[in-house]
């Protein structure tokens, strides 16, 4: 298995971590570490894992095509990673405003059509890659997601600016955000139509 392929199966297990760090507990280990050193620093970790594992995505693209390492095998994968560690986000997110489970709706719906695509074509001998404008929409996506988890770990209790800087930090995320879900459509709609004759019936 070559170097990018095992940054990709790397940032899949960078998931399962940052879901743990990120994702609220059940309310009985919820009070055990309420208050705990481990409680306090639980957002910075899962913001950590979460821009390393985006960095192993644009690292393992950028070895894979400087050494000609592309296979199949990654481009099947790496886009699952990807989706994996975007859900994972959009979830957390939603345990701070339900606001964002418009924007987890469409970036997951539109991830599900993509995903039956691909898997579609793949059942027929062919691997779709993703586009260029798919490669931008992941782009605001982390963008965004970073954004809002700084915003979430701003200290605000030790000085009352920090909470001006925090909704400006926050309102900076909804607006990546918002451009994040229009490009998520855009691209949606361009993968679709650009892999119709994928949904042929005659196509065997």
């Amino acid at each position: 298995m070559n170097l990018p392929n095992k940054l990709t199966i790397t940032r899949l297990i960078l998931v399962v971590v940052f879901a743990f760090f990120a994702f609220p507990y059940p309310s009985v280990i919820e009070n055990l570490v309420d208050g705990t050193i481990f409680d306090i620093l639980r957002p910075y970790l899962a913001l950590i894992i979460y821009i390393i594992a985006s960095v192993t995505d644009a690292v393992d693209g950028h070895i894979a095509r400087r050494d000609n390492l592309v296979t199949d095998f990654g481009k099947f994968l790496d886009p699952i990673a990807d989706k994996l560690l975007v859900s994972a986000a959009l979830l957390a997110l939603c345990n701070v405003s339900i606001m964002y489970l418009w924007a987890t709706l469409v970036i997951l719906a539109r991830e599900f059509v993509v995903s039956g695509i691909r898997m579609l074509a793949a059942s027929k001998g062919n691997v779709i890659a993703a586009g260029k404008l798919g490669k931008l929409k992941m782009i605001f996506q982390t963008v965004a997601i970073i954004t809002l988890f700084v915003a979430g770990i701003v200290p605000t209790g030790l000085w009352s600016g920090f909470e001006i800087i925090q909704d400006i930090i926050y309102f900076a995320g909804n607006i990546i955000m918002v451009g994040a879900v229009v490009l998520t459509i855009v691209s949606g709609v361009e993968y679709v139509k650009n892999n119709i004759e994928v949904l042929s019936l005659n196509n065997k």
